[in-house]
């Protein structure tokens, strides 16, 4: 299987061309093409994962193998290779295993949508741009599928490009990422000028004996761009709340296992580079400590149940982040993993919502438990692997993430890491108790969605309990034990961490249920009370404001400036030259008329000028 994993990409890809020219009239066979196709990657991704185990290859033994791509003889090589050891193997099989998911769960989702066989195209595009991520064994190669998710994240995010909101977000989507993309494309050719290549493994070897830290760390900070925009961490995190505008699966995908997934990914294949560099690890674990509480305060006033979900993301993604940061590589791909599984569980379970009420507003719900019993309870088994409730599979990779600042003395990153855990379990039993409990609002008619979409979510459902296993500290040649850098190691239980997460945990849960888990005034006058606090985190800090003002004021100033600079100054500088160039040409052509008698003139004047003037002396002197 690994000789021919290069084919685990393959096959969506060429699901694509045959929905989007060959079948995309007949719905149900572009659905067919594209769940056969991220199958056979599906099967594929396990027999890797089982040769990987079973051989004993690993982060510093892997198997690569590539042909030349591009190249210039004697001055550059650019391969198109595969990369395979334990962190591609687990990447492989979770995305996967959730793209699979979610496209059996599309058939119900998008039944009827005039855009069905579209949609199960992109949908197989973006899972192989995902999978050629995964499987590159260069920075080039990586950069060439990175780039190819940001698109497919463009189409499926203005899937419904005829609403002005879609297209707006997709655009918004594409454009913070470009932003990003640039400063990684910077990172990475400044490496390849210090190191004349763009190999990881050649990358790894070279970077311990570099003495040059400063240009070093210049190229870290670039490539970090990257994951910044990627993953949705502050500043660059503006584009992934919008983009709930897409089709409810279309966040699952991207939120869970693809697009967010791709920044983490990319600091734990160069954590080699970061690790070598304390000062950018340091940055890079405050950024992700930051935006994990960033973005948990602002999930904790939200209405809509996407968004809810889209800002949780963000705040998960900035604890992988900083577990990277602070040196836990094993911990933050670990609980990358388990997130991808309660997480699109959680948007596929608010996508069951929508698809029965056509409603997104969690305080226009209520009371949906007893019509909608399969979608409420593993959607509740999802909030509590994420709000790190024991024995599920959160609470394990999350923890670990905890007792890694604790253990390795980042006492603020700890308080902040345990602050976001209590938020957590607050904000998601909040939209809990809210939505799925209490009094039924009025006019409110639900039903439970069909089996093409409960059968993904008790699989996931299945996943968020178990998937935690394999990383818990009293399982010998666990995660900890197969994906890591250097000599492998086994966790140590923190049993202080554990037992004070999990309090908090329930703190969260408790303070949930006194606000919102039965009728009270409580929540509006606590809203009332605290107005200025809780009006800008409504606003989300007014960080799109500040950027629209930015734009408007700064951006269009200085084009308006610079536009000003080029029709006064460049363009008077140069049309003042042609006018006086104009001008004297005007002039001579009354010299150069063609006209005969016109020259004889000029002669004869010419002549008699001449002569009196050579004759002036003489006649001077005959004066005197």
């Amino acid at each position: 299987m690994i000789n021919h994993a290069w084919l685990i990409p393959v096959f969506p890809a060429l699901a694509f061309p045959i929905i989007i020219f060959l079948t995309r009239r007949v719905r149900h066979l572009s659905a067919l093409v594209g769940i056969a196709a991220i199958a056979a990657s599906f099967v594929m991704a396990v027999g890797v994962l089982r040769e990987v185990l079973l051989n004993g290859i690993t982060m510093s033994r892997p198997v690569e193998y590539a042909a030349t791509w591009l190249g210039v003889p004697g001055l550059l090589k650019i391969e198109a290779g595969v990369l395979i050891d334990p962190l591609a193997a687990v990447m492989l099989m979770v995305v996967t295993l959730v793209a699979l998911l979610v496209e059996i769960y599309s058939v119900g989702y998008m039944h009827g949508d005039p855009g069905f066989s579209t949609f199960f195209g992109y949908l197989s595009l973006f899972s192989a741009s995902m999978l050629g991520l995964v499987l590159a064994n260069n920075y080039f190669m990586i950069f060439f599928f990175w780039e190819l998710v940001g698109l497919c994240s463009y189409l499926l995010i203005g899937f419904y490009y005829h609403k002005q909101s879609a297209a707006r977000a997709g655009l918004k989507a594409f454009v913070t990422n470009r932003v990003a993309d640039f400063g990684f494309m910077l990172g990475f050719f400044f490496l390849f000028a210090i190191f004349g290549t763009f190999n990881f493994r050649e990358l790894a070897a070279a970077i311990p004996s570099y003495k040059n830290t400063g240009f070093l760390a210049l190229a870290a900070a670039l490539v970090f761009i990257g994951p910044i925009g990627k993953s949705a961490q502050f500043p660059l995190h503006v584009w992934l709340p919008d983009a709930m505008e897409g089709p409810t699966p279309v966040s699952a995908l991207i939120h869970a296992a693809t697009m967010v997934a791709a920044g983490v990914y990319l600091l734990a294949r160069a954590f080699v580079l970061f690790a070598s560099l304390p000062g950018i690890m340091l940055l890079v674990a405050y950024v992700g400590g930051f935006t994990a509480l960033f973005a948990a305060t602002i999930a904790i006033t939200q209405r809509d149940i996407k968004r809810i979900l889209a800002y949780s993301t963000i705040s998960q993604l900035g604890y992988m982040v900083m577990a990277m940061g602070i040196g836990s590589m094993t911990a933050g791909m670990f609980h990358l993993m388990t997130h991808a599984f309660f997480k699109a569980l959680l948007f596929l379970g608010a996508g069951s919502v929508i698809h029965a009420l056509e409603e997104q507003d969690i305080f226009r719900m209520g009371g949906l438990y007893k019509d909608m019993k399969v979608t409420v309870s593993t959607f509740v088994i999802a909030a509590l692997a994420l709000a790190g409730v024991p024995p599920l599979a959160g609470f394990w990779s999350k923890d670990e993430i905890l007792a890694g600042a604790f253990d390795h003395g980042f006492t603020g990153l700890y308080i902040i890491g345990t602050l976001v855990a209590f938020l957590t379990a607050f904000y998601m039993f909040r939209l809990i108790f809210v939505a799925f409990f209490g009094d039924r609002r009025a006019g409110l008619h639900a039903h439970e969605s069909p089996l093409t979409m409960t059968v993904p979510l008790v699989i996931l459902a299945v996943l968020s309990v178990v998937s935690g296993f394999v990383g818990a500290p009293f399982v010998s040649h666990g995660f900890s034990s197969f994906v890591y850098y250097g000599e492998p190691h086994l966790v140590e239980p923190n049993y202080g961490v554990m037992l004070l997460s999990t309090i908090v945990a329930l703190a969260g849960i408790g303070l949930a249920w006194v606000l919102y888990g039965r009728p009270s005034d409580v929540p509006a006058r606590l809203a009332e009370r605290y107005h200025s606090i809780y009006k800008l985190l409504v606003n989300k800090y007014y960080i799109d404001e500040v950027y629209l003002w930015l734009f408007h004021r700064v951006g269009l100033g200085l084009a308006e400036a610079f536009n000003w600079n080029d029709r006064h100054v460049v363009d008077g500088v140069f049309d003042g030259i042609g006018d006086v160039t104009r001008l004297s040409g005007h002039r001579l052509r009354l010299i150069q008329t063609g006209n005969l008698q016109t020259y004889a003139l000029v002669i004869f004047t010419a002549v008699v000028i001449i002569a009196l003037w050579m004759a002036a002396p003489v006649l001077g002197g005959v004066i005197q």
